[in-house]
């Protein structure tokens, strides 16, 4: 994986900790591990964002699904100590017709079962576009889960501009606004990292469909008002767009001609 993000250009990369409809984890390889953290050192990477399966469901009506969600993330927490000072990504779920209410309460036991003290990876709540029944498409209903876990100086957030602008929030017309909510709500301290996808939808569809940086709703002046935002320009950003290697390459480069920096 970093042989490959140096290819197209990359100092950052998203992986998933098992297969992302779920299933047990490969058993980790020490040499593997020790090699990447080099190519890290050694080309100066940022902090990796590491992403749960998308069938972990913390706040599931199912019990076995939440028991499975828990094991799923005490273990990838676990494993993700052998690249300690990174980000473990997850979607906080689904309620299910249980409400919004129970779905948080559900989200924060869980994170209270798993969390660590001391442990050296970071948990981000990702920012969901609303939906169905999926919690966290607002950020209060992130704060609410961040001031029920215990230990929360362990929550972070990433924030995926498709999610947040087709769940209500216009970023592409007025990005400061929004951060602006965000540090009201949560506090800009808590966002630890960005998902960059164009929406195939306006602002507040609430359906949660990826595009090409620049090809949707959002635009490119959008991306260019992010990666120029000295809040956000240091942050590890994740390109999640319908894109092949190559793709993702020229965005890498576009965005970082957006920026003015050869490399950031």
């Amino acid at each position: 994986m970093g042989r490959t993000a140096l290819q197209i250009g990359a100092n950052t990369f998203a992986f998933f900790t098992r297969n992302p409809r779920g299933g047990n984890a490969k058993a980790l390889d020490e040499d593997d591990v020790a090699e990447l953290r080099q190519i890290m050192t050694e080309h100066g990477f940022g902090q990796l964002v590491a992403h749960a399966p998308y069938t972990m469901n913390l706040c599931s009506a199912n019990p076995e699904t939440v028991g499975f969600a828990r094991r799923a993330m005490a273990g990838d927490l676990e494993r993700l100590e052998s690249l300690p000072g990174n980000y473990y990504n997850f979607h906080p779920g689904s309620h299910v017709k249980q409400g919004a209410e129970r779905g948080i309460e559900l989200i924060c036991e869980g994170l209270n079962q798993v969390l660590v003290e001391g442990q050296a990876t970071t948990v981000l709540l990702e920012t969901m576009a609303g939906k169905g029944s999926e919690v966290g498409r607002s950020f209060e209903e992130l704060a609410r889960i961040i001031e029920g876990t215990t230990h929360n100086e362990l929550l972070g957030v990433c924030l995926d501009t498709c999610h947040v602008s087709d769940g209500g929030y216009d970023i592409a017309s007025d990005l400061d606004a929004v951060l602006a909510e965000f540090d009201r709500v949560i506090g800009l301290d808590r966002l630890k990292a960005l998902h960059l996808n164009d929406s195939k939808n306006p602002c507040g569809a609430r359906k949660d469909r990826h595009e090409r940086i620049g090809d949707g709703h959002l635009g490119i002046d959008c991306f260019a008002a992010i990666v120029r935002d000295e809040r956000l320009r240091k942050l590890p950003m994740v390109l999640e767009t319908p894109n092949d290697l190559d793709g993702y390459a020229a965005e890498i480069a576009l965005l970082r001609s957006l920026a003015g920096e050869g490399r950031s």
